[in-house]
């Protein structure tokens, strides 16, 4: 139950929760959404970012502590393994365990090629497994990938690639299909129908899901395919370091066992980066709602070894992270919930937007009325604003929550909330990485050649800004192409000469630029111990 501090204000919102349902807020013109970003998302602090001195993207800006891993030393140097004498070898490298990385292992079995993956944690230890609310995909007569199309590209600020975004939204529904046909149990009507719902910026209700174990249920199945097909999978072993052949080719990685720090060398035709995002790097001291490892490695091992990013100055502050209990500071409060009813209220009782818009115009929505407006509700550790859960049942009827969105009953019961009852306190989290490394079509980047990228490490795809349901769905996308391109590319690949020249060639980088850094990189996991001060 909620303290009695946060009752006063619970009595404004269900004072005014019948009011609320039928409100229809309006939607903010382009001027009003370009002027709230602008001067409340985080995005857009200009004292936030520093600009990079070496590598392929000098001269831009990006996150001041992505600059600091982007720009540091090696791990490693040449001379601590011996190249000639390869640990493991294979057609196809995968870095990466999670949704990305087992779709493209699929695709590349199937194409007939030896393939590997290499994770830091274990298999399944990724963004995708605690991914909740959908995956779009317009499958339905009302709907066409052109008009999914639209809305994201809208949604994005108008900066996707239109190549890669056409992709997306023309393979979605034979990746839903896929999907089905590979175990996903998604929610279907007593006729077999898929049920689908409105996520922010959706024009059509295109959200298939699973309940809200959406990301958990596809990485369970995928997962058990990769098993299946005895796929090997090296886990608890981080990749450090790329390995380029004497044409810049690439054609490996130096890996690191991440017990024993034992380093270990896999030879490859191809390299596919799947390592998903960077929540734990706490871009401007927010909480995140990702897994553990999220630390932007494939970022810094692409970057090191000539790979450019795009994008890499965008990140997404999901609108409604957990503000209380502090035990989930930051855990996600999925999407799906506003889709089924529940809006967003102020300490007063007053719904202060449309609960429908995209998620950076809702994520800076929620920060000006707690900083500027000053409606926010303090929660001793900050503040956050009400998501009026009981709405859902008010609408749908009772039962909606433990048939729709168990997941979130759960996180929030375990603390004597139960949502069905009570609103909950939200606020934005960190928790998509909107720019990552450059691609072509094919998912190969643009200037290092065999070295594939997919998931959340790739930049481009979603523009400046992402539409819910569009990660789990260029997870599929991607991952899938990625491993097909991979599996065909490596038959026609003869490695040359493995090198690690290119680290000599950024350390000379970092001292002519005059960078002082004692920071090593990848990061590979956060560290949370306490500092003396």
């Amino acid at each position: 139950m909620y303290s009695e501090k946060f009752q006063k204000s619970i009595a404004l919102v269900e004072a005014a929760r019948e009011k609320n349902i039928a409100l229809e807020p309006d939607r903010m013109t382009a001027k009003q959404k370009e002027d709230l970003l602008a001067a409340f998302h985080p995005d857009y602090k200009k004292d936030e970012f520093r600009e990079l001195k070496i590598g392929p993207n000098a001269g831009e800006k990006v996150p001041t502590e992505l600059a600091e891993i982007l720009q540091a030393h090696s791990r490693i140097t040449a001379d601590c393994v011996d190249l000639e004498s390869p640990d493991y070898e294979t057609d196809v490298l995968i870095i990466g365990g999670g949704g990305a990385g087992t779709s493209a292992a699929i695709e590349a079995d199937n194409a007939g090629a030896k393939v590997m993956i290499v994770t830091k944690l274990r298999m399944g230890d990724a963004n995708t497994m605690m991914a909740e609310g959908g995956i779009q995909a317009a499958d339905k007569p009302n709907d066409s990938p052109a008009i999914h199309f639209v809305d994201a590209f809208g949604g994005g600020h108008f900066a996707a690639k239109r190549e890669l975004l056409s992709q997306l939204v023309c393979n979605a529904p034979g990746a839903i299909q896929w999907l089905s046909n590979l175990g996903v149990e998604f929610d279907k009507t007593e006729d077999g129908t898929m049920v689908t719902t409105h996520g922010g910026g959706t024009s059509r209700k295109r959200m298939h899901a699973a309940k809200d174990y959406s990301g958990a249920e596809i990485m369970r199945t995928l997962r058990d395919e990769v098993l299946n097909r005895n796929i090997p999978v090296v886990d608890f072993t981080a990749a450090i370091e790329l390995i380029l052949d004497e044409d810049g080719k690439a054609c490996g990685a130096v890996l690191m066992n991440m017990e024993t720090k034992e380093l270990m060398v896999a030879k490859a035709k191809t390299v596919i980066i799947a390592t998903g995002g960077a929540g734990r790097m706490h871009y401007q001291g927010f909480p995140t709602s990702n897994h553990y490892g999220a630390t932007a490695d494939g970022l810094v091992l692409g970057y090191r070894a000539g790979a450019k990013l795009l994008y890499a100055e965008t990140l997404q502050y999901h609108p409604t992270g957990v503000a209380y209990p502090e035990q989930i500071f930051g855990a996600l409060v999925t999407e799906k919930v506003r889709s089924l009813g529940a809006k967003l209220v102020n300490v007063n009782g007053d719904v202060f937007m449309h609960p429908l818009e995209t998620r950076d115009v809702s994520a800076a929505s929620i920060i000006r009325e707690c900083s500027e407006r000053g409606n926010g509700v303090d929660t001793g550790d900050g503040l956050g604003v009400w998501l009026d859960t009981p709405m859902i049942e008010a609408i749908g009827g009772e039962g909606t929550i433990m048939k729709r969105i168990p997941a979130m009953w759960r996180m929030f019961e375990k603390y004597g909330i139960d949502i069905r009852k009570e609103p909950i306190l939200v606020y934005p989290t960190l928790h998509y990485q909107n720019g990552g490394l450059d691609i072509n079509a094919d998912c190969m980047t643009t200037n290092v050649e065999n070295l594939y990228v997919a998931g959340e490490a790739v930049g481009g795809i979603h523009g400046k800004n992402r539409l819910m349901g569009n990660s789990l769905l260029d997870i599929i996308v991607f991952g899938r192409i990625a491993g097909q391109s991979a599996g065909a590319k490596c038959k026609e690949v003869t490695v040359g000469k493995m090198t690690l020249d290119h680290i000599a060639k950024f350390e000379s980088e970092i001292e002519k630029a005059g960078i002082e850094t004692q920071k090593v990189s990848p990061m590979l996991l956060p560290d949370y111990t306490r500092k003396n001060k």
